[in-house]
């Protein structure tokens, strides 16, 4: 078992709310939330305002200690006010996907039970028919001229209604604060019961690796209704009194712009944004100077493209970070002084325990040996909404979450992430993992973004087939990529085929929605 080299840090104690109210009161009008595309600054005592006024609005319309309110918007810097003003009310927030359906909106606030869904104007319509299908009781609009007519209530005239500011008295350690929703190790999404003692705690063990402070500026491009978007690039940000700027989608020259414009310090986000500043035709002229501390999650960045980025950030430290929606965000984490070792997720958080086990027998592995992860520690969910048979199967009576993830502690005590264990590929009894093919091919100077699954074959069980997305201006032979890879790899891990295309699905913490892979698969054989 490895434990955390950080010191530990206080457990609980408090409410998320209140924990931002506090920096709010320390930080007075510096700048708490900046809109990314129009740089409109809102201050620390504003949000304040907001989270009080939203809490006191919401009581007053009689929403109460333990309803849920859902979220479908953008990254804007009212969604903070909101979220958090609905918790100070006593309520759970539940964020859902801004690209998401009608149709999977409507399932997440059924499942969730959510009273109140908050909106932006061009989603009105949708929003309107899945909250009539779930039996929403209330729709309000962020902002928008004509919203009363959509039968949404317009975000101002909930802060209008005045009245006192409720003191629900919650426990931290038993309220729940946020639902985001989770496909665990397994099955289709399920909502992850998160606690104000959840999320406070494992705001204090980010914040002791990465050293986020009032001086910082973060970059908030992973969506908030994703727990590395809220907790990474807004709750840890607003809980020290730093700046953050919302960006509502991730464009590659928005993405310049700002970090130069606003002078950015902290960039968090997944594979696909950060391979952008090394790959991308508009990051060799970009000014990238500001940036100190950039951080990968949600899925592995291939150990050449975070070496490529050191190199075209010399004044910035370059890391990973490894978790789940089920351990409200981390269980591993670069430091800011040295950030982590190409190839490993940083060493393990504070007040966290870490086994590594063999999947077949459940028995301990030691260092360098691969088996599956498990973690044990505070920021563990409570469990899942309405599935105590599904929450058994992830966490044991002892406390071990098992990750689902195929990975090993080397002999310094860092964390390294190989596959997860459902997406190995068996090729005549030999286990490959997609993760090193597609670490490979993401080396290849023709290849932009690659995918790896296996197709069912007759003599071998299981082949590797990759999907390239091509770099702009490249042409790259499929069968040429078969042969560049069979000369790097052993031959059971040689890929079979290459298809092209233009993207690869993806969730928006960059995870590959490998599923949908497999279905295209499917249809091209």
């Amino acid at each position: 078992m490895w434990t955390s080299p950080y010191a530990p840090v206080e457990v609980g104690g408090t409410t998320l709310h209140r924990m931002v109210l506090e920096a709010a009161a320390r930080s007075g009008d510096r700048p708490a939330l900046v809109d990314g595309p129009s740089g409109t600054a809102f201050g620390y005592r504003l949000l304040a305002e907001r989270v009080r006024g939203v809490a006191a609005g919401l009581a007053a319309r009689g929403f109460r200690p333990g309803d849920v309110l859902a979220l479908w918007a953008p990254n804007l810097p009212q969604w903070a006010g909101v979220a958090l003003g609905a918790m100070a009310a006593g309520g759970t927030v539940t964020g859902a996907n801004p690209t998401c359906t009608e149709r999977e909106l409507a399932t997440q606030l059924a499942d969730a039970g959510a009273s109140v869904l908050v909106t932006v104007p061009h989603l009105v319509p949708a929003a309107r028919a899945a909250a009539a299908a779930a039996g929403v009781r209330e729709l309000v609009v962020l902002g928008g001229a004509g919203a009363e007519a959509d039968g949404a209530t317009p975000i101002l005239d909930l802060l209008a209604a005045g009245g006192p500011r409720p003191d629900p008295g919650l426990d931290p350690a038993a309220a729940v604060a946020l639902l985001p929703y989770s496909s665990g190790t397994t099955g289709l999404p399920k909502g992850v019961l998160l606690t104000h003692a959840n999320l406070v705690t494992s705001v204090r063990q980010v914040a002791s690796g990465l050293r986020v402070g009032e001086r910082d500026t973060v970059l908030a491009v992973a969506p908030f209704s994703h727990i590395m978007g809220f907790l990474v690039t807004l709750a840890v940000p607003l809980c020290a009194g730093a700046t953050v700027v919302t960006v509502p989608r991730f464009d590659p020259g928005q993405l310049f712009e700002l970090v130069e414009r606003q002078r950015v310090t902290v960039l968090i986000g997944a594979p696909p944004m950060l391979r952008a500043l090394v790959t991308h035709p508009l990051a060799a002229d970009a000014d990238l100077g500001s940036l100190e501390l950039v951080v990968c999650g949600g899925a592995a960045l291939a150990a050449a493209t975070q070496r490529a980025l050191a190199a075209r950030l010399p004044g910035a430290t370059v890391g990973q970070a490894w978790g789940l929606t089920e351990t409200c965000v981390g269980v591993s984490m670069p430091d800011r002084a040295g950030g982590s070792v190409p190839c490993t997720v940083g060493r393990v958080m504070p007040n966290t325990e870490l086994r590594v086990v063999d999947p077949a027998t459940g028995r301990d592995l030691g260092p360098g040996r691969q088996g599956e992860l498990l973690a044990r520690g505070p920021q563990v969910m409570a469990g899942y909404l309405h599935r105590p048979e599904a929450t058994a199967a992830m966490v044991d009576p002892d406390g071990w979450l098992r990750t689902g993830d195929l990975g090993l502690v080397d002999g310094d005590g860092n964390v390294v992430i190989v596959d997860r264990l459902k997406e190995l590929i068996k090729v005549s009894g030999h286990q490959v993992a997609p993760a090193e093919l597609e670490a490979l091919l993401a080396t290849h100077p023709a290849v932009a973004d690659a995918a790896v699954l296996g197709r069912a074959d007759p003599d071998h069980g299981e082949v590797p087939v990759a999907v390239v997305v091509p770099r702009p201006g490249a042409g790259p032979d499929p069968e040429a990529l078969v042969a560049w890879v069979a000369e790097r790899v052993a031959p059971h891990k040689r890929v079979r085929a290459v298809r092209l295309a233009d993207a690869i699905p993806r969730t928006p913490s960059g995870k590959l929605l490998r599923r949908a892979l497999r279905d295209q698969d499917r249809q091209t054989v």
